[in-house]
């Protein structure tokens, strides 16, 4: 065999060894590949284990669900009643400066003198006036606070005094000096009140 024929078989055999080393290591890859994917089966065991897992993680995240549901409930439900709240007292300052006026139509009637004829017609104008002013204002949560006859409130009512009265039981509303007024039930003003007490 000439030297080119042998130089020729032997750069054939490279090849094939080179080709076969190429093929076994993408066996080899291939194997790892499959191996990298392979998982063993699970036994009912540890698939049970699995589930439970997976059942309790799901109770937790619907655990979490319902606090965030119920929290934005409570958040709804503050924000709406601080906007009844702003909305019923809004009103509390303006209401508070109409009071004077209020008081003076009520000292104006108390001084005029009805037996004279050109003042009754004056005192029946003012009347009138402070009718409608109560009732304007009622239309917007003021009440009217006159406890006369009644017993004495300290949440509603101011004592100025006590007197002694064997005519009514100790502790009631003699004389009411102011009335007082409830904006949408909370209390703006206290009635400045005289009350009774036992006689000694």
């Amino acid at each position: 065999m000439s030297d080119k024929s042998k130089a020729e078989e032997q750069q054939k055999q490279e090849i094939e060894v080179e080709s076969a080393e190429d093929q076994v290591l993408d066996a080899a890859e291939q194997v790892e590949v499959a191996n990298e994917d392979f998982e063993p089966e699970l036994d009912s065991e540890s698939l049970q284990q699995e589930v439970t897992a997976l059942r309790a993680e799901v109770q937790l995240e619907r655990e979490k669900a319902l606090r965030v549901a119920a929290e934005a409930e409570n958040v709804r439900r503050r924000a709406a009643q601080e906007v009844e709240k702003a909305r019923n007292f809004a009103l509390e300052k303006f209401a508070g400066e109409l009071l004077a006026v209020i008081d003076n139509l009520e000292r104006a009637l108390q001084t005029i003198d009805r037996e004279d004829s050109a003042q009754a017609n004056l005192a029946e104008g003012i009347d009138m006036t402070h009718k409608g002013f109560i009732q304007t204002i009622e239309k917007f949560g003021l009440e009217v606070v006159n406890p006369e006859g009644q017993p004495f409130n300290p949440q509603q009512h101011e004592a100025m005094g006590m007197q002694e009265n064997a005519d009514l039981p100790p502790n009631t509303v003699m004389h009411v000096m102011q009335k007082g007024y409830l904006l949408n039930g909370r209390l703006l003003r206290p009635a400045m009140v005289m009350v009774s007490r036992a006689a000694s």
